[in-house]
């Protein structure tokens, strides 16, 4: 009986050095929702090793944990087995083996997150500055007017090389810089609507069926999130248009955490937004993400 309690002891010990670490919770989730296009690849000078080098994290964690759950294991078991070791162990001893494995997840996790965090980060122009809302800058906008002097200062910056079959179409006058900048600043605006639960605000942004989804999303989650954006880029990776409707693909690329597990995982995804120009200062939705 004491040697199937000791057992028992071990099995929760090693199950504190190996648990996964949990994943941040941010906004629109991990799965694609919505609508979907094909979008352009990406530009290939946006392949950076801040992207590729955190990557690894993940693999020095479970590395990590598998060594120490491996020797705690086995030196525990071999002792078990083979001889007198646990003879006179007591109640208190194991739970001290069971703190001091809990205390060690804790010191390497941690240790891992601070590494991952101290990788370089690409810059970006204007991250940091507010900037007004996609539906104010619509107003700026009005109707997509046909002055097409901002879409030619804007050259190529923030847009992806398009494939054959991707439109690129720009409506005359569109302001990609300014667009752009909103874009990231939004993207913030709705991770924090998403820590707080703030669905009325998420609602301005998003189509009807996009909001059923997300909805149905955030009642999943308990508890408080905690999910911060460390830093963020966007380019456009589709444009088209007609005369009542307008569609943009934007693509995120950065990263982000969770402020109180200390872990960090990229940001990769695709939003797509449509407008109806038909309608005077009707402002951009998102009608679908893709990760």
């Amino acid at each position: 009986m004491k040697k199937l309690f000791i057992m028992l002891a071990m099995i929760f010990a090693v199950s504190l050095v190996t648990s996964p670490v949990v994943e941040a919770k941010k906004f629109g989730g991990s799965k694609s929702i919505g609508k979907s296009h094909q979008t352009a690849p990406a530009q290939p000078a946006a392949t950076n090793t801040p992207t590729t080098a955190p990557a690894g994290a993940p693999g020095k964690k479970g590395m990590m944990g598998g060594m120490l759950g491996g020797l705690l294991a086995g030196g525990l078991l071999a002792a078990l087995f083979m001889g007198e070791g646990f003879e006179n162990i007591q109640f208190m001893d194991i739970l001290i083996i069971g703190l001091l494995a809990f205390v060690l997840f804790k010191i390497v996790r941690t240790v891992m997150a601070s590494k991952a965090g101290a990788q370089p980060r690409p810059a970006y122009a204007g991250a940091g500055q507010p900037s007004p809302n996609l539906q104010r800058q619509q107003t700026e906008q009005t109707g997509f007017a046909s002055n097409a002097t901002n879409n030619a200062n804007s050259g190529s910056h923030g847009v992806a090389q398009a494939a054959s079959d991707v439109p690129f179409n720009l409506p005359a006058g569109f302001d990609l810089p300014s667009f752009l900048e909103g874009a990231r600043s939004h993207y913030k605006t709705l991770q924090l609507a998403w820590n707080e639960n703030d669905l009325s605000k998420i609602q301005e942004y998003v189509s009807i069926e996009l909001f059923n989804e997300l909805s149905n999303q955030r009642r999943e989650l308990v508890g408080e999130q905690h999910t911060e954006v460390m830093f963020l880029d966007a380019e456009l990776v589709r444009a088209t248009h007609t005369a009542n409707l307008a569609e943009v693909s934007v693509k995120f690329s950065g990263r982000y955490r969770d402020t109180v597990e200390c872990v960090e995982e990229d940001i990769k995804e695709v939003w797509h937004l449509e407008r109806n120009v038909a309608q005077a200062n009707s402002p951009w939705l998102i009608v679908g993400i893709e990760q």
